[in-house]
């Protein structure tokens, strides 16, 4: 078996011979990717160089002493070993051989510099992705150099952290070998990961981490990356957090790396344009549907292009569900025991007692999904990892990898830099861990000992114990939601066509956010008013009560919004006709009677009237607060009843009154319920960001039928199938997609009818929202319509 190879040569087939590594980047030589030259010193170098030399009696003598509950031991066995790796000399042959194949290397590929990288045979692999554990020496050059880095490569498979970590995963010390990867060294501009699903829900988007300079900042947790989300099914960017990056990574002209200090203007722009993050993506489905499975890709650019520089299985991905129902804000419950999010909340923390304040102490980015509570252990330094005591909250700066051993006694991390990507996340999301990183204040916010609740999905820390009450009994939705998880499969087909659920009851939402849905496209906050509030929103304002008419809508909101967080949540503003809203206590006072509410004082011009403008500003900041103080930016607007082009004018202003731009992760939706926004669509499309159509209102309105009237519905007179009805459904859809906005509808029309679900698939309806007892059925439906379709486009092709 030869002990050098080509990179260009290997794949997958050869993990043996190169390790996981190599071999998948080989594997990806051969689909045509962009990968920088290299080539592999094979695992029968490794062997050899053992079998040949005192390493063959050493490093059994050593591991016959380890003891992995004793750190000083693990300690001790791993010096030992690397020692000796580090001082043996290569037999004279094999300096020779490897001699030779790196100066044909260097002339073949113009190389100046090079990464020696370790790739072992127990490495990126479906259960165990060993990522960042063994090591890599950046920057290398000239035959000594490159000598001195294979055998510390050797070396690095015999770390404290890579023997507790390769006990844990059941792998044989003696019998797992290395293989190192000479690579030509890239001069990284820019340089990141990509995810191609959600690593903590394997929801369908691209996570995109992108940093100045080399990697190795971002992986180390140095630095927070810009972080990028990306629609898999459409691979448009539907989200962009930009961080501030103080510093960089880069080739230290004496050898090695050296930081170098950004210039202000610098430091707070976007790293990867949108051009390149599209590119980026579309490589990335590459590999992914070359795999067949979720892939975690490490890329970088330079003046010529992109380049991928690895790619392996996501290892942590729950393996029935994508990801658990989030708690409400105010009583988080423990994740359920599933692969990569395990439960950590004691039993004992079953009483636990309430905080005073609903708002997070720390907020950050959710690394690692689950709920943990239990005493913060502050520690910056490896040194200090004894003080962490078992079920205990790490809270640090930055992880490293000698704090593996530590990490695992913890029951969730909280780091101050970092971000999907770094270390602790990565390292988190193997132990089932909740981590949140990035929160820059949470050394400085936590105090050391104090009682927190971590919780790993949405990123945010709070003071106190919180523990939710199970849930009472089974959903009442079991037959449709079969699984845990918003996209899990439950056997229900993908579609094009989003599908998304309608939610009054936000009591509901921990069960409803199980199903494959993705998100709420209709949220009515209706039921907040009457079922908690309980009076006139006026009457709490005549009574000084406007805190607390804020503190109920936040609070109703927001248990949806962390129900499906991060899938976004379109809340639709209050939409009471005057004589419902007469029949709240007080309301007499404010409500005159109409004749025909249905088409009276209700919706925008409810809003912009000088009578009921304050209500209505209430309601908007407490949408503020949901997405700020409890930091659910999946909270979306949506107005109902629109009429005219200037009420919205007046209400834009009222957002911005309330803190609500219309942004990257803020939507303006409007309800088209009224035919003046059918009729003049794209002048509406240029003050929002997409069309809900409520069909209820939309067919009483073009055909002059009450939807109330028991006579007009038993005589035929209301179908939304009416032909008027879908000529009006078609002209809005034409309208809208022409100015770039997107169109869905809200009930229950498409479940009902199938020939009406068809009509909207065939216009290009965007997404579709369903009451929840039918999401499964009607998904079936549109599933099996839009593959109809596509083959009828197929036959009509050939013919």
């Amino acid at each position: 078996m030869p002990f050098i190879v080509d990179l260009a040569d290997v794949s997958d087939s050869d993990l043996p011979l190169v390790g996981g590594k190599a071999g998948k980047l080989g594997e990806l030589v051969r689909q045509g990717l962009p990968i920088p030259p290299g080539i592999v010193v094979t695992t029968e170098c490794y062997q050899a160089f053992v079998d040949q030399t005192t390493l063959a009696l050493e490093i059994p003598a050593a591991l016959a002493t380890l003891d992995l509950e004793r750190p000083e031991s693990v300690d001790a066995v791993a010096k030992r070993i690397r020692s000796v790796f580090e001082a043996t000399d290569f037999p004279e042959e094999m300096r020779a051989a490897l001699e030779q194949a790196y100066r044909h290397y260097v002339e073949s590929h113009d190389v100046r510099f090079s990464a020696v990288r370790s790739s072992a045979t127990a490495e990126d692999l479906e259960g165990a992705s060993f990522a960042g554990l063994q090591e890599t020496y950046l920057n290398v050059t000239g035959t000594d150099e490159v000598l001195a880095g294979i055998r510390k490569c050797w070396g690095s498979l015999f770390t404290g952290r890579v023997l507790v970590y390769r006990a844990r995963k059941g792998f044989d010390h003696l019998q797992v070998r290395l293989a190192v990867l000479i690579q030509k060294m890239v001069e990284s501009a820019v340089s990141g990961i990509l995810f191609t699903r959600d690593p903590n829900t394997g929801e369908n988007h691209m996570i995109i981490e992108a940093g100045f300079g080399l990697g190795e900042a971002i992986v180390g947790g140095e630095v927070t990356p810009d972080h990028y989300v990306v629609d898999g099914m459409t691979q448009r960017i539907v989200h962009k957090q930009v961080s501030e990056q103080n510093f960089q990574v880069i080739r230290d002209d004496a050898g090695g790396n050296r930081r170098e200090d950004l210039p202000a203007d610098r430091r707070s722009v976007q790293k990867l344009t949108d051009d390149r993050i599209e590119q980026l993506a579309s490589l990335a489905r590459v590999i992914e549907s070359h795999y067949r499975r979720p892939m975690d890709i490490e890329w970088c650019e330079d003046a010529s292009g992109l380049y991928i520089v690895q790619a392996r299985p996501i290892t942590t991905i729950p393996s029935s569900s994508t990801a658990a129902p989030a708690p409400a804000p105010h009583t988080p419950a423990p994740a359920p025991h599933t692969q990569g999010v395990r439960a950590v909340t004691p039993p004992s923390h079953a009483t636990a007692s309430e905080p005073s304040s609903d708002a997070p102490i720390a907020r950050g980015l959710g690394a690692s999904p689950g709920i943990a509570t239990g005493k913060a252990r502050l520690l910056l330094k490896a040194a200090e990892m004894d003080r962490l005591k078992q079920g205990e909250i790490l809270v640090t700066t930055m992880t490293t990898p000698d704090m593996v051993p530590a990490m695992t006694k913890s029951a969730g991390i909280v780091t101050d830099e970092g971000g999907m990507t770094c270390h602790a996340a990565i390292v988190s999301r193997e132990l089932g861990v909740p981590c949140i990183v990035g929160t820059r204040t949470g050394t400085k916010a936590i105090a050391d000992g104090a009682e927190i609740t971590v919780d790993g999905k949405t990123g945010m820390v709070y003071a106190g114990r919180r523990v939710a009450e199970a849930p009472q009994g089974p959903p009442s939705t079991t037959a449709e939601l079969g699984g845990s998880g918003g996209s899990a499969d439950h056997g229900v087909p993908v579609t094009a066509t989003k599908i998304l659920v309608n939610i009054a009851i936000p009591e509901k939402a921990a069960e409803y956010a199980r199903l494959p849905v993705q998100g709420v496209g209709l949220l009515r906050i209706e039921f907040i008013f009457t079922a908690h509030i309980r009076e006139h929103p006026l009457v709490l304002i005549k009574r000084g009560k406007q805190a607390q008419l804020v503190e109920q809508l936040a609070d109703g909101i927001g248990k949806v919004c962390q129900a499906f967080y991060p899938r976004p949540v379109i809340v639709r503003t209050s939409d009471f006709k005057t004589n419902e809203y007469r029949g709240m206590p007080g309301g007499e006072e404010f409500e005159p009677k109409e004749e025909n509410p249905m088409i009276g004082w209700r919706g925008c011009s409810r809003y912009i009237s000088p009578v009921y403008r304050p209500a209505f500003l209430l309601e908007l900041e407490a949408i503020h607060k949901v997405r700020t103080e409890k930091g659910l930016k999946n909270a979306q607007v949506m107005l109902p009843f629109v009429r005219n082009t200037w009420e919205l004018e007046q209400i834009a202003e009222m957002l911005k009154e309330a803190g609500l731009r219309r942004s990257r992760d803020l939507k303006l939706y409007l309800m088209a319920e009224v035919p003046s926004t059918v009729l003049l669509a794209r002048e509406f499309a240029q003050h929002c960001d997409g069309f809900s159509i409520g069909s209820n209102d939309l067919t009483q309105l073009v055909l002059g039928a009450d939807r109330d009237s028991e006579t007009l519905g038993r005589m035929g007179y209301f179908d939304e199938r009416d032909p008027a009805v879908l000529r009006a459904i078609e002209l809005l859809i034409e309208g809208a997609h022409a100015a770039g906005k997107t169109v869905g509808i809200c009930g229950q029309g498409p479940s009902v009818y199938p020939e009406f679900a068809e009509f909207l698939v065939r216009q290009g309806i965007d997404s579709i929202s369903l009451n929840a007892d039918t999401v499964v059925s009607t998904t079936r439906t549109i599933a099996a319509l839009e593959q109809r379709l596509k083959l009828d486009g197929l036959r009509r092709g050939a013919a």
